[in-house]
């Protein structure tokens, strides 16, 4: 009788830096991007009317299109030369020097098969950038984790593969005083006032009216893209 031992499992590959999956995907390029990001759902937040009827849904989906809009427009005023849009609807891909990137709200341990959704566009373009051999199946996404307010977390880029969305690069974005936002005493991104002069805070507890009771706001997760 001879001892055989189990077949091992396929090791893992190992993650990869997003500048060697390509040299297009700098540190300087992907957190410029990772803070207009940050800066679209500050804004929103920013503007949350809760008597108004705003709530997590409203304030997600405007985040998700203040972001957009964060990006659109710094593409569009050339202040990034290498930043450009190849997709402007719902479906919102854009370009780092000629490679697709798409964003998305949720954990970036467990992207969802929305996520892991890729357009026939990016597809294409993708192909070009890197050739069809090395984009099969791979897309890049910037994870946008967020607090129960609404506020961000963390921002990490991916770069996923296939169906089942094997991970090829797991990177946190530094975006604050060089640390992870991730590490910040207290657990969310704090930015700098924008150009409007509105801060990224919490909007302001509702006051009591004579003779009118007013309901504590429950705090909720933020459902919405």
């Amino acid at each position: 009788m001879t001892d055989e031992s189990p077949p091992s499992a396929e090791a893992p590959a190992p993650r990869r830096l997003p500048w060697e999956l390509h040299p297009s995907l700098t540190e300087e390029r992907l957190t410029a991007a990772a803070r207009l990001l940050a800066r679209g759902r500050a804004d929103a937040i920013a503007s949350a009317d809760y008597w108004a009827g705003d709530d997590a849904w409203s304030i997600g989906c405007r985040a998700y299109a203040f972001s957009k809009h964060q990006l659109a427009r710094a593409a569009e005023s050339g202040r990034y030369a290498w930043l450009g849009v190849l997709d402007e609807t719902h479906h919102f891909v854009f370009l780092v020097e000629g490679v697709p990137v798409r964003f998305y709200r949720g954990d970036a341990e467990e992207p969802s098969r929305r996520t892991l959704r890729q357009q026939e566009s990016e597809a294409e373009q993708l192909a070009l950038a890197l050739g069809s051999d090395g984009a099969e199946g791979l897309m890049f996404r910037f994870a946008v984790e967020t607090a129960p307010d609404g506020a961000v977390k963390r921002i990490v880029f991916l770069a996923l593969r296939g169906e089942a969305g094997r991970v090829e690069c797991f990177w946190p974005v530094l975006l604050e005083n060089g640390l992870d936002v991730s590490q910040n005493s207290g657990g969310f991104l704090q930015l700098p006032l924008s150009a409007s002069g509105k801060a990224a805070t919490p909007s302001p507890k509702p006051r009591k009216r004579a003779g009118v009771k007013v309901p504590c706001q429950e705090q909720s997760s933020m459902s919405a893209m």
